[in-house]
């Protein structure tokens, strides 16, 4: 057994999240968390919703509302739709506890005390006609290296060099589209080339493994070439306190800074919830101990180069040395599992022109496991892929109903005509044996494609397993077996359609946890198979240390009855009886409806 945490990339609270978004940090992790679960491993899946930063501001002032209020409406809607999904977090919790700001404050102050922490004067952007600080990344202009027009003020995401908003050319606010003032301000910066050569020891040592995705690793190696301090505290009211600037309100930690800290503050937080306030360390101090980030391209920057500074100027592994505060030596990512961007058509997500498909619209009309395996089967692995109401009504037809679907209602079907229970089986004849064997073949490559975030090869291959038991069905005929000589045979071959169907459905599982506890019941099987999320009220750990929360909504769940990652003899004399479709086909005419609700 080894010790797996999955840190999964944290919403940001602006407002609800789309289908975009879970492609890349939600439904990778959880596919994945479920089966390292599944295969044995202690598996600790973390985030929550980060809620601190500029964005926060600009939003809840278009709306009327206040930061805190907006966060709340936003943090209750993501839940939601995190939990629908059957996102199987053992903590989502947020970054504006008290638990959080006191882990952030601890990571600052051993930053600093270590030295890589460094006051320094700059250029800070203001929004002329507000007055407040513009965050890098709602400043745009051109990118004065490779001249790519919509370069963002902390990085191009064209040539991917890390720039400063004062690097860029004609500059303008994303907000507004007005020029912004820049003034002189002072912060403290993360001294990251005082930290370079442990980063790049740190990266080669990733690339050696081979396990790391080569869009990742390369892109990576590249940002470290041009690095340079980066500023870690901003001008804003709206964050967690500076520690030794407290007599100054309107400084505040980096909402970067602070976010990807919410990785270490969550496991924290659960361990504290779980009444063993260390059990956390399993994960973080034991070199043994694997950690997964799963976010989209975008966020690269911080989980391969921000967050894991952090962590080395914490421990004191940086050129000027230092030793590690009250956490200990914290372990850096094993690996930053990053997709690529899901597109709608050839267009970008965009909730301003109304170009976006929330996750709760769409869950409310076609339910959560057609929109997982559609990100599975299709999502923005290595590349960037499209999402089509085309494709999605053809793979949902095809694939899950007419292939999977089928099968189960066929099996069952037959089991309940003929016999009402799974009946036993007699002799294998080596027609039985060889689907059994491909069946079973399956853990070993749908699991290592897993373990890989290999998820569209995943996918494919277990639906390759299902087509095998399905033309197994085709080659014997059980429907034709009527007359009473042939009852035996009958019973043996739905004996071996159940069994396959069952492993089938076990291959499945992470993928489809919600249609997996479905087929688990048509089987006969008894309580729940996938184990799914829960949103529990939790009262606030340190009510006088955070943004004024005294409770609030987190999700959890006990997933210590997660099945093993392997066959399991079927039932013989559990009841079947005639089932209904697992999976619902759609017509075809909700591709205009769709294409006409988004105008």
């Amino acid at each position: 057994m080894t010790h797996v945490l999955s840190a999964v990339a944290w919403p940001y609270a602006n407002g609800p999240r789309h289908i975009g978004h879970v492609a890349g940090f939600g439904v990778p992790s959880d596919v994945f968390s479920r089966y390292m679960r599944m295969a044995g491993h202690d598996v600790l899946m973390v985030s929550g919703t980060d809620e601190h930063g500029t964005p926060i501001l600009v939003t809840a002032d278009k709306e009327g509302v206040s930061a805190r209020d907006l966060a709340d409406k936003n943090n209750a809607v993501i839940v939601t739709d995190l939990v629908d999904l059957g996102l199987s977090y053992d903590l989502f919790t947020r970054t504006t506890t008290g638990n959080h700001y006191r882990v952030v404050q601890e990571m600052f102050r051993t930053c600093h005390r270590n030295g890589y922490m460094v006051e320094q004067t700059t250029q800070s952007a203001i929004s002329p006609s507000t007055g407040r600080t513009l965050p890098d990344r709602y400043i745009e202009g051109t990118c004065p290296i490779c001249k790519y027009a919509d370069a963002r003020g902390d990085q191009c995401d064209n040539c991917g060099n890390q720039l400063d908003p004062t690097d860029l050319i004609d500059p303008r606010s994303k907000i507004n589209g007005e020029t912004p003032e820049f003034v002189e301000t002072q912060h403290f910066f993360l001294d990251l080339p005082a930290l370079a050569e442990a980063l790049g020891e740190w990266l080669d040592e990733r690339e050696a493994s081979g396990t790391w995705r080569p869009n990742v690793i390369k892109f990576s190696q590249n940002i470290l070439k041009e690095i340079r301090p980066r500023a870690m505290t901003r001008d804003i009211d709206w964050g967690i306190p500076v520690p030794g600037w407290e007599d100054q309100p309107t400084k505040r930690l980096y909402v970067w800074f602070d976010a990807v800290i919410g990785y270490l503050s969550a496991s924290i937080e659960w361990a504290r919830r779980l009444g063993e306030p260390d059990r956390w360390r399993d994960w973080w101090n034991d070199p043994e101990a694997r950690s997964y980030y799963f976010m989209g391209k975008d966020n690269i920057v911080f989980h391969s180069q921000i967050w894991p500074a952090e962590l080395l100027a914490y421990d004191g592994r940086g050129s000027r040395g230092g030793e590690p505060g009250d956490y200990g030596v914290l372990q850096l990512p094993t690996e930053v599992v990053s997709s690529e961007f899901l597109t709608m058509g050839d267009q970008q997500f965009s909730t301003s022109r109304g170009h976006v498909l929330y996750v709760g619209d769409f869950l409310a009309r076609y339910g959560p496991d057609p929109l997982r395996y559609f990100i599975c089967a299709a999502g923005p692995e290595t590349s960037d892929a499209a999402f089509t109401w085309a494709d999605f009504v053809t793979r949902n037809n095809s694939e899950l109903v007419a292939g999977w679907g089928n099968l189960v209602n066929r099996t069952a079907t037959m089991i309940s005509k003929n016999f009402g229970e799974i009946p036993p089986c007699g002799d294998l004849e080596p027609v039985d044996e060889a689907v059994l064997a491909k069946v079973r073949a399956g853990f070993d490559t749908v699991g290592d494609l897993l373990a890989h975030h290999r998820l569209r090869a995943a996918t494919a291959e277990a639906m390759r397993v299902v087509g095998e038991v399905n033309r197994y069905l085709t080659v014997t005929e059980p429907y034709k077996m009527k007359d009473e000589s042939q009852r035996e045979r009958l019973a043996t071959v739905l004996h071996v359609a159940a069994q396959c169907v069952s492993d089938c459905n076990t291959l499945l599982s992470p993928f489809l946890p919600h249609s997996a506890n479905k087929v688990h019941l048509v089987l006969g099987g008894e309580g729940e198979f996938m184990p799914m999320p829960r949103v529990d009220q939790v009262d606030e750990l340190e009510p006088d240390h955070g943004a004024g929360l005294t409770s609030y909504p987190v999700i959890t769940g006990d997933y210590s009855g997660t099945p093993a990652w392997e066959s399991r003899p079927v039932r013989v004399g559990a009841t079947v009886a005639k089932p209904t479709p697992v999976f619902t086909k759609l017509d075809p005419s909700i591709i205009d409806e769709e294409l006409a609700r988004l105008g």
